[in-house]
This record gives structure tokens, C-alpha cells and sequence, in this order.
């Protein structure tokens, strides 16, 4: 048994891990290769290229790339064609992996999606490409089975990793003891992005909101969990250019425990929105792409959904503050921490309830269930 898989960043990474491990219940000899990071690669997935080369996002950001995604996707395509696996599996980055699996499909080589990519709340013409084009959708999110159904696109609910793997309730004062905090004062965490282009665009923003935030509670304890080393020198450096004055406490990576042990977060859009939610913290949530992206994005009415972030499409409703592309300024971040904060006990209660309830709905056992759900497919066609 030869399973090919493909996942394009760390997000992606952590969830590949945990499917080849649950997918070794069904085939402990499988031989594994793809795209892998280190996660991957430690369940035994051979990686022919690094995943850092597929990490790039935005239209304008992938043109410097274009070409190499290129080769590196038909290179791919020229050894599963020679070799066929008896899958492909590709983990998110459906930009590079849809084409792999049109194709791969073609070829009688059964292909899965795993991780729906958002097409429910924009560009939603990309469900054609799926299409008759590809043998199953794990979805990580129940809403997104009606829109594949739809379509007449095999869909199967899966729930999400995340909910597995993160307790319902999270001790906050036990998270302060694992990374040496204190355990009295409010304590806000700031998670500015896992990406160069993310602190660029976002860190000034948060840096100079911080300054007011920290002039009017000087007792708050600010937290910042870096991803990588690089990351943590790009945004220091920012900290020392902008708000030199704002005193932080940094921490390498552990952005989980940091979001356990604060009462707020000011954070990145992105999957950590979902996590904070997991753990069951409020948030205000920000993001900027590139300024040529964003005007594509709106000028062709792109985005579908009312929300940017999966706390408030899972819900329905605005339990996140979000700050998109023009929305996110000094003095809206400001604003909305300062609103946050003000709140009575029973509003923030209530946002915490709905974060519960969600939980629940997305504890399945994803990773056994995404496992399974392949298992049956291969079965079906053997």
C-alpha cells in the first residue's frame, strides 16, 4: 500500500500527522510520501520536496513563486503517474493540490481532499473543479456538507482535530505556573501572525494599539508566543522601532498554553481563531493582505460569507471582533480590546457558552473518522 499526500503549511502539517497515524490501524505497512513537515515526517512520510515552498498566500504573493509551484506539482503528477499510489490524499492548499487530484483522478487513482478550502464564503465557482473530479471531501465543519451535496460532490463530516485534542475546560492559572507567569494580573496575549508578510502588515497595528492599551492598564500582563526564531526577530525588532516602552513577555511558540493562561486575546485571523475558541478565551481578531490582493478580492465580490472568522460562520453570529484589511487600525484595535474588556460578566459568558457548544459539535474523533471514511472508499473500489 503506497499513499501519497501533499500538505502545504504547518496547519496542514499537524493534521497529515494525525491521519497517517490513524490511517496505520488500517494499513500498518503502508509506505507514505508526499509534501511533509516535520509532523509528517516523523509518522514516517517521506517528503520529496519542503513544505516551506508551498507556504505562500494571496494572488500577488504567489506570482514570485508561480513557477516553481509548477514544477514542483508536475513533478509530482510524473512520478504518481509512473508509480501510481493507491490514494492521494491532499491536506488543505487546495490551490496546489486540486490540480493534483483532477488529474490524479483521471488517471483511476483515487483522490481526497482533506480540510474543505473555503469556498463556501468566497470564489465559490472553485466547487466546479471538484466536480467529477475527485472521490471524497473530508470536511472539518458540518455546515459545509450541504454546500457539497449541492454539487453532487462525495462529502463526508469529519469533525476537527483541534476539538479532539483541547480539553473543554482549559485551566488558565495551571498554563501561567507552565510558562513561569504570574498568576494574578489580567493578562492579554498577543498572537501577531506565523508569517513575514503577517507581522508586516499587522504588527504595526497591534504595536501602537498596545501603547495606548498598556498607558491606560499599566498592571496587565502582555504575552507573546513567536512561532520561529525568524518570526521572533522580525517582530522584536518592530516592538523596539514602535513601542519600545510596552513591556511583553516573550515566549517561543506554545501559542496554545500562552491563549490558556490569558483572560483576552489580540490575535491574527486565522486557525488560532479556531483554537482560541477551542480554548474558550475571547478574542479580537485582525487581518491585511497585500493591498493589490485585497482590491481583487473586493472588487470582484469574492467574499460570499458575513464572516471572515470560523467562530462567527460556525455560529452565525459575531462572537469575535474582526478587523479586515481597511477595519484594522490603531484606534480600532484599541477600541475593540478596550470593549472587550468592559464587558459584564454575563456577556462574556454567553460568548463563552457558544464557544462551548461549538466545541462539542466538532469533537468527533476527526482523525480516526477522516481515517475511516478513506478505508471504506479504498474498500469500495477494490
Amino acid at each position: 500500500m503506497k499513499i501519497a499526500i501533499v500538505a502545504g503549511e504547518v496547519s496542514g502539517d499537524i493534521l497529515g500527522a494525525r491521519l497517517i497515524q490513524a490511517l496505520k490501524a488500517y494499513y500498518p505497512d503502508a509506505q507514505f510520501e508526499g509534501i511533509a513537515g516535520p509532523e509528517m515526517q516523523a509518522q514516517g512520510c517521506d517528503s520529496l520536496f519542503e513544505m516551506d515552498r508551498l507556504s505562500v498566500m494571496g494572488f500577488t504573493e504567489v506570482i514570485g513563486r508561480l513557477r516553481e509551484l509548477m514544477s514542483i506539482r508536475k513533478s509530482l503528477l510524473q512520478r504518481w503517474t509512473q508509480d501510481p499510489p493507491d490514494v492521494f490524499i491532499g491536506v488543505d492548499a487546495p490551490d496546489f493540490n486540486i490540480w493534483l487530484e483532477q488529474r490524479l483522478h483521471a488517471q483511476a487513482t483515487p483522490s481526497v481532499h482533506y480540510v474543505s478550502p473555503s469556498i463556501w464564503a468566497w470564489r465559490q465557482s472553485r466547487v466546479k473543479k471538484f466536480v467529477g473530479n475527485l472521490d471524497l471531501m473530508l470536511a472539518l465543519f458540518p455546515f459545509e456538507m450541504d454546500f457539497y451535496k449541492q454539487h453532487q460532490v462525495p462529502v463526508a463530516f469529519v469533525g476537527h482535530p483541534l476539538a479532539d485534542e483541547i480539553p473543554l475546560e482549559n485551566d488558565k492559572h495551571q498554563a501561567r505556573q507552565a510558562l513561569d507567569l504570574a498568576s494574578e494580573p489580567f493578562t492579554l496575549a498577543v498572537l501577531p501572525g506565523s508569517r513575514s508578510g503577517e507581522i508586516q502588515r499587522i504588527g504595526p497595528d497591534f504595536l501602537l494599539g498596545l501603547k495606548t492599551i498598556h498607558q491606560n492598564h499599566p498592571e496587565w500582563q502582555l504575552v507573546c508566543p513567536l512561532v520561529n526564531d525568524k518570526i521572533a526577530v522580525q517582530f522584536k525588532a518592530l516592538h523596539q522601532e514602535l513601542a519600545p516602552e510596552v513591556p511583553m513577555t516573550w515566549v517561543s511558540g506554545q501559542s496554545r498554553t500562552v491563549m490558556k493562561a490569558a483572560d483576552q486575546i489580540l490575535m491574527a485571523s486565522g486557525t488560532a481563531v479556531l483554537e482560541g475558541m477551542l480554548v474558550g478565551r475571547p478574542m479580537v481578531a485582525a487581518y491585511r493582505v497585500a493591498a493589490l490582493t485585497g482590491w481583487i478580492i473586493q472588487r470582484l465580490g469574492m467574499i460570499k460569507s458575513p464572516f471572515y472568522t470560523l467562530p462567527n460562520n460556525l455560529a452565525n453570529q459575531r462572537l469575535v471582533p474582526e478587523l479586515i484589511q481597511q477595519e484594522l487600525t490603531v484606534e480600532a484595535v484599541i477600541t475593540e480590546v478596550e470593549i472587550q474588556f468592559s464587558q459584564t460578566s454575563e456577556q462574556k459568558a454567553q460568548v463563552l457558552r457558544r464557544f462551548s457548544e461549538i466545541h462539542k459539535i466538532l469533537k468527533q474523533g476527526a482523525s480516526q473518522q477522516a481515517a475511516a471514511a478513506i478505508h471504506e472508499l479504498l474498500s469500495k473500489r477494490s
